[in-house]
């Protein structure tokens, strides 16, 4: 399903803080995460409890951040870049926690997202983000860890990596990448 994702400033001249960007691509990222998650359902792959699709969410968000870091990196930005993916992840994590709280309970969801993103963030560390984005191992380790979390005793869902490499992560990436160039143009 395509998404609409407006990623222009209302007043293009105006400076930006780090708080400023960060938050819109949280936001941008938030409904590509979702997105895809409904597109996982829409192929038949199967959630077995709410609990499993936010940890789809949170895989996508994560694999997002790390876009967002190479791409903002690339950019040469590199004085405003731990300030907005800091920004990017804390408003993340408020999002992930507000959702998290209607559907599981409350609880400390906003910490349990910070937690897996520094944990991934040492594992997408290892993988090469070139000039035409993710390279294969990057992809595959999203595959890999959303089909993780997708297993379960009463649904086989082991094509669920095919997807998320093949069509899922390389939209993600083409998607959030365009939303941050024009965020920094």
């Amino acid at each position: 399903m395509a998404i609409r994702i407006k990623s222009q400033w209302h007043d293009e001249d105006a400076a930006r803080s780090a708080d400023e960007i960060g938050g819109a691509i949280a936001f941008i990222a938030w409904r590509i995460a979702l997105d895809k998650a409904i597109t996982l359902h829409g192929e038949n792959f199967v959630y077995h409890n709410d609990q499993q699709r936010l940890a789809v969410i949170a895989e996508y968000l994560i694999y997002e951040v790390q876009i967002a870091d190479r791409l903002i990196h690339q950019m040469g930005d590199d004085e405003n870049r731990v300030a907005t993916i800091t920004a990017l992840v804390m408003k993340l994590a408020d999002h992930y926690h507000e959702n998290a709280n209607e559907l599981l309970g409350s609880g400390d969801h906003a910490n349990h997202l910070i937690a897996l993103y520094n944990e991934r963030s040492a594992e997408y560390a290892e993988f090469n983000f070139g000039d035409q984005g993710p390279s294969y191992p990057f992809l595959r380790h999203l595959g890999y860890e959303i089909q993780q979390v997708m297993t379960s005793d009463e649904h086989d869902n082991r094509w669920v990596i095919d997807q998320v490499m093949d069509v899922d992560g390389p939209e993600v990436y083409k998607q959030l990448s365009r939303a941050i160039r024009n965020l920094f143009d």
